[in-house]
């Protein structure tokens, strides 16, 4: 029968959620056994080593080897004998010499000659280390050893082990410092202070001119760089039609490496785009058209995430009835216009912004924004319904009334102007 361990004696330790930061509640990586089916599907075992321990993890998901420390002890047990007669013979043979060029790094670990197996102090210098989403105690463990922050892989990942409580750790880069005790740097990595802030938030329907902005403002990265680098579209893998990054740098959380490149960065918001148009079953034929319309029901949504599904069967009914989509976010978008709400008559008829809907039949030229997954949605399948009107009739809560006459639409824009004419909505009116 096997022995199911506490939660806390996980060997996985620092486990956590790369949307939240929380631990996770995996169940692959929580329900502790000290041994495993075979691989070959005879009996039970142990694994011997970490390759071995993370085969067994692949193969059977349920199963995560808490018994390995306990494994790996015994095993040392059996290396110092063996090492220290390797000592004696090649002693004995007069080669001493020789034996220690070849082994005297293990000897002084193993029988404690190099002053122990962890940094004493907080180091000195500085060392930037990225923990990347998915990365467990050992990746953490070792990464820290690589970068030289701390003596050895084991100093730190033991030090995890003995926690009863599992460290939570943050995905991102940290500032920390070269030789550093395990101690220091566990408390190093647990300290907000010491993770890069190149965080930033794209909300869903920002445009590429301000995405841009935001993105220099938070990585210190020259604006007129990252311009030149969506300037070169060709190195994106973008559908032929586009000529702007304009409609594929996903509105998301990210944080970049403090030594991203323009490109780099760019490249991360578009992939993570490409991602969305996958998750979402946007075939790579259609991304151009869906992307250009969830663009146009992103900017025209208001708060209410039900009203996607209608503002993009509006749209799509209005297409296939060849009905002008008539958007004013789109006009806005060609006047370069960012916050107005209301458009003149003269900008209604003008036929010169390639954006009007109003006059020019179809989608628009390009997108006007960038939108989210849900818009993504919407637009590839749209509510059920025969509107092909709608208007905001409140711009407080965004209430949104849909219509399938025109006499029905009327009515919906009167109870706009009357809403407007409220004194106590002259801020949303202006």
């Amino acid at each position: 029968m096997t022995e199911t361990p506490p939660e806390r004696d996980h060997p996985f330790a620092g486990l956590f959620d790369p949307e939240h930061g929380d631990a996770t509640d995996d169940p692959g990586r929580s329900d502790h056994q000290a041994t495993a089916p075979r691989p070959d599907g005879g009996g039970e075992w142990r694994p011997a080593t970490r390759r071995e321990a993370r085969e067994a993890r692949e193969a059977h998901p349920s199963w995560t080897q808490s018994s390995y420390p306990r494994r790996r002890r015994a095993r040392r047990r059996w290396i110092v004998p063996t090492v220290v007669s390797i000592v004696i013979v090649g002693l004995l043979a007069g080669g001493g010499a020789v034996v220690w060029s070849a082994f005297g790094p293990q000897i002084g670990r193993v029988l404690g000659l190099d002053g122990g197996n962890d940094f004493e102090g907080r180091g000195t210098g500085e060392a930037l280390v990225t923990i990347k989403p998915g990365d467990i105690g050992e990746d953490i463990a070792r990464t820290l050893h690589d970068n030289g922050v701390t003596k050895t892989f084991d100093a730190f990942y033991s030090l995890l082990l003995s926690k009863r409580d599992q460290p939570v750790f943050q995905p991102g880069t940290y500032r920390l410092k070269k030789g550093m005790s395990a101690s220091a740097a566990l408390d190093a990595l647990l300290d907000p202070a010491n993770r890069l802030s190149n965080r930033i938030v794209i909300p869903e329907g920002t445009r590429e001119s301000d995405i841009l902005k935001l993105v220099s403002e938070s990585t210190k990265i020259p604006l007129d760089q990252l311009m030149a680098a969506a300037g070169d579209v060709s190195a994106y893998g973008l559908p032929p039609e586009a000529t702007t990054l304009e409609g594929f740098l996903f509105p998301a959380s990210y944080v970049f490496d403090p030594d991203s490149t323009p490109q780099q960065v760019l490249a991360k918001m578009v992939d993570r785009a490409k991602q969305a148009l996958d998750d979402v079953g946007v075939p790579p034929e259609q991304r151009w058209r869906i992307v250009t319309l969830a663009s146009i029901v992103q900017a025209e949504a208001g708060p209410n995430p039900d009203d996607l599904g209608k503002i993009a069967r509006v749209f799509q009914n209005r297409l296939e009835q060849d009905i002008p989509l008539e958007s004013d976010a789109t006009i806005h978008y060609g006047l370069g216009e960012h916050d107005s709400i209301w458009i003149t008559k003269a900008q209604y008829n003008d036929a010169s912004n390639p954006y009007n809907t109003y006059v020019h039949p179809g989608l628009t030229p390009a997108p006007i924004g960038n939108p989210g997954e849900a818009a993504l949605a919407a637009a590839l399948n749209p509510t059920p319904g025969s509107w092909i009107f709608f208007v905001t009739v409140d711009l407080k809560t965004g209430e949104t009334v849909f219509s399938t006459t025109a006499a029905e639409q009327d009515a919906a824009a009167e109870r706009l102007q009357e809403w407007c004419r409220d004194p106590a909505n002259k801020d949303f009116c202006g």
